[in-house]
Parts: structure tokens; sequence; C-alpha cells
């Protein structure tokens, strides 16, 4: 399986549909609220979403949707990334709800050789979030960089840190 990729394997205009898609539970919403310590009570309480908004429900919360895109996009992405460098916009297009399921895709914007270093590149990629109804909920823009196929093989390979069977654990 492929877990990332290179500058050279990177193409302007493709487009990666990330798989699978994650269907968002109220613990999943309740768990990142807790951990970022966003206690607005549009995540949090039942009662008040259900009488004082507009959507009558708990609207999970737009940087866990953002952040579960992100991840979704690694194995495609960033899985060999050397860094993530900038979130150039980040936009919440519509709600997301307890109970949808979240999928993602990104397409390749752009790419150019680093100006520093000659085994490596950045990558401009677009993020989109869609929930099952094809919605769209979420896009956001990022520069990556990523090495070089030169990189890959003067550091050990794929994956140098990988440690190898003995003979007597095969």
């Amino acid at each position: 399986m492929q877990f990332g990729r290179t500058y050279e394997e990177f193409e302007v205009g493709a487009t990666y549909k990330h798989w699978p898609g994650k269907t968002v539970t109220e613990y999943d919403d309740h768990l990142f609220c807790l951990l970022t310590m966003n206690h607005h009570p549009l995540h949090m309480d039942t009662n008040y979403a259900e009488k004082t908004t507009d959507f009558g429900k708990n609207v999970v919360v737009g940087n866990y949707i953002y952040s579960l895109l992100l991840g979704m996009s690694v194995p495609d992405i960033s899985g060999k990334a050397i860094a993530n460098l900038e979130i150039e916009s980040l936009k919440h297009v519509a709600p997301t709800f307890h109970g949808d399921t979240v999928y993602g895709q990104t397409t390749v914007l752009d790419k150019w050789p680093s100006k520093s270093k000659n085994d490596r590149g950045i990558v401009y990629v677009e993020t989109k979030g869609y929930k099952q109804d094809g919605t769209l909920v979420c896009v956001f823009r990022r520069k990556v960089m990523v090495p070089t196929e030169t990189y890959i093989k003067e550091r050990g390979g794929e994956q140098p840190g990988r440690p190898e069977l003995t003979e007597q654990e095969k």
C-alpha cells in the first residue's frame, strides 16, 4: 500500500479521493471539544442547540472536520511529507451533524522544486470534504514539503526505521 508520494509522483490536476469516509459520532465531537477546551454549548449542549439555534441540534465543531479531512489525506498526500508549511485558507461551508459521514478528496493545484534544497519540493493542494449527501462542508488549501526520490534513497528507502524480523521470529 502506498503511503504518501514523492515530489515526482505528484501531477498537477490529479485528484485523490480519500477512502474510507468517517461517520462522525457525538462521542467524536465531544472528545475533540474536551481535548481542545472548546466548551461552546452549540457543540456540547443538546438542549441549548435545540432551543436557541437555527439548526435545532448540535453542530460538530468545524476544526474537528478540518482535522479529520487532513488525516484522511495523509496516505495520499502527506504520508512522506517533510513538513506541512502553510494552511493558506480554511472555509467551513456547511454544518456537519452527529451521524453525518464525511468523505474527502484532494486536488493538486501546483508544485515546484524547493529553492533552498534540491532533494525536496513543494506541493500545493486543495482538500474538499463532503457529507454523505454530497453537500460540501469544508475546503482548505495547503502547501506541503515532500521529498524527492533522491531524498528517499539517500535515507534508506521507504521505511528506513522499520525493523527486520529475525530468522527466529519469521
